[in-house]
């Protein structure tokens, strides 16, 4: 196994507080410009360290979105996943010190620019068949419109939180945020990178996007029907726990993470609340991943896996102990190739969840039930501004008539939750925080079938939800 020290050097920068102020548009410490053209070889990451400046992060680093992202926001690129990891904290701002003792320790390190940006996603989706009383086309403005807070909260400190509104909600509510503590440390000669993350959604603190939360489509339309079955780490539990993990990221190339659960349901309840699918007592996650370092062609392969007991509620009608056990355990894979200034990115996924409702047979018509889901992508961006991508999704599971009943658009006749299909995108960067896309999502099956899945007569077919989906998302 060969070793580098570029991370180390580079961790010990980032780790390092905030830097003195400069007009070249990347830190001119050689150690950091040294640590770059380690991590980023070749003419290809080179040609992004200068370049346009664009929201939060880009104006806390001074550095082009097109360093840590691929192909425009949200694909992480190599230094991306690296700037998550050492908590959001480089930076190239001036900074208001207070020195807290002797030892020079800052108490103290307030940027002199808060890291604040917005985000907006307008669009207009098209379904092959109307929904019944509705338009066949309709639009939205915006489909979601966001307030964004990133960067570094003090040495070694940062975070990335998001307040946003959506037209399907008509409110503003806590969206993915993830806030992190990081630093280093040396391991048998080699850089190890330890930090400790408190977030809101499973896998959003992930730093690849094989990851359910950060997953292609990063996306997609939501006046459109979506299959009835999804596992739970696939946004089961989006902005309703809080989580606590610990992660650590040996030499660069072995990611290990352990986390754990609890609920923090969002909207209005009272201090005695029965009625809500809580997690019982908490629900431990773990999540490793191996990649390599260097070469034109990066790959990662990975595993997680996620242990939850939830609570039916008094709403849900089901007697018994009052407990639903869900086991996820997944495995996911990445690879990435540069070249020049086109880039190509294949990603795979699979999650498999075992479902325990044994303690209730009136919430399931059977006691267990497995859910399994496939996701396969690819993107590829011949030029800067353009890139196309082509995905493969299916779920499959156990046939439960009570877990997915019949009902008009959104339910199972058959009690079947098996779906798949494809999507086609293209989108266009005309700038590096601005992007159009077009976007196509094709179904075969649908709920279990691919003719009139809904219901046992005159219902919908599979492919009467194909939607056409246009989109205009910035952040500025």
């Amino acid at each position: 196994m060969i070793f580098v020290v570029a991370v180390a050097t580079l961790a010990a920068t980032l780790g390092g507080g905030a830097a003195t102020p400069s007009a070249a548009p990347f830190p001119s410490s050689p150690r950091v410009a040294d640590s770059v053209n380690d991590t980023f070889s070749g003419k290809h990451e080179a040609h992004l360290l200068v370049g346009r400046l664009t929201p939060t992060f880009a104006r806390q680093t001074r550095l082009n979105c097109a360093v840590c992202h691929l192909g425009g926001f949200p694909q992480l690129s190599r230094f991306g996943r690296l700037f998550k990891l050492n908590g959001y904290t480089l930076s190239h701002l001036a900074a208001i010190p207070q020195q807290a003792d002797s030892t020079n320790r800052p108490s103290l390190a307030l940027a002199t620019i808060p890291g604040l940006s917005t985000m907006a996603l307008v669009s207009t989706t098209s379904l092959a068949k109307a929904l019944p009383g509705t338009p066949g086309t309709r639009a939205e403005f915006p489909q979601q419109l966001s307030l964004l807070f990133g960067g570094e909260i003090a040495p070694h400190l940062g975070a990335l939180a998001e307040l946003s509104y959506t037209d399907l909600t008509g409110r503003v509510s806590i969206d993915n945020t993830d806030v992190r503590f990081a630093n280093h440390t040396r391991l048998l000669d080699r850089d190890l990178l330890y930090g400790v993350t408190l977030h809101n959604n499973p896998t959003v603190q992930d730093v690849w996007n094989t990851a359910p939360a950060w997953s292609y489509p990063f996306t997609s339309p939501a006046l459109a029907p979506h299959p009835a079955a999804a596992t739970l780490l696939d946004g089961g539990l989006a902005q309703s726990v809080l989580g606590l993990g610990a992660y650590g990221w040996f030499d660069n190339m072995l990611y290990a993470e352990i986390a754990t659960y609890t609920s923090a349901p969002q909207g209005s309840r009272g201090l005695v609340d029965s009625t809500s699918r809580t997690i019982r007592d908490l629900a431990p996650y773990w999540r490793v991943a191996l990649q390599n370092r260097n070469g034109p062609v990066y790959m990662m392969v990975g595993t997680y896996g996620m242990v939850t007991q939830l609570a039916r509620g008094t709403g849900s009608g089901a007697s018994g102990s009052g407990w639903d056990r869900y086991v996820d355990v997944g495995g996911d894979a990445q690879i990435e190739r540069a070249f020049g200034k086109s880039y190509f990115v294949a990603r795979a996924n699979y999650t498999h969840e075992n479902q325990d409702f044994s303690g209730a047979f009136t919430r399931a018509s059977n006691p267990t039930n497995t859910l399994d889901s496939w996701r396969l992508n690819a993107t590829y961006g011949p030029v800067s501004d353009w890139s196309f991508g082509a995905a493969y999704f299916a779920t499959t599971g156990s046939t439960d008539a009570r877990l997915y009943p019949a009902a008009s658009v959104t339910g199972s006749r058959t009690g079947d939750p098996g779906s798949n299909g494809e999507v086609a995108e293209v989108t266009l960067n005309p700038w590096l925080n601005a992007r159009v896309g077009l976007q196509y999502v094709m179904y075969q099956r649908f709920n279990g079938s691919s003719t009139s899945y809904d219901l046992v007569s005159g219902g919908r077919s599979a492919k009467d939800n194909n939607a056409l989906f246009l989109y205009f998302w910035f952040a500025y």
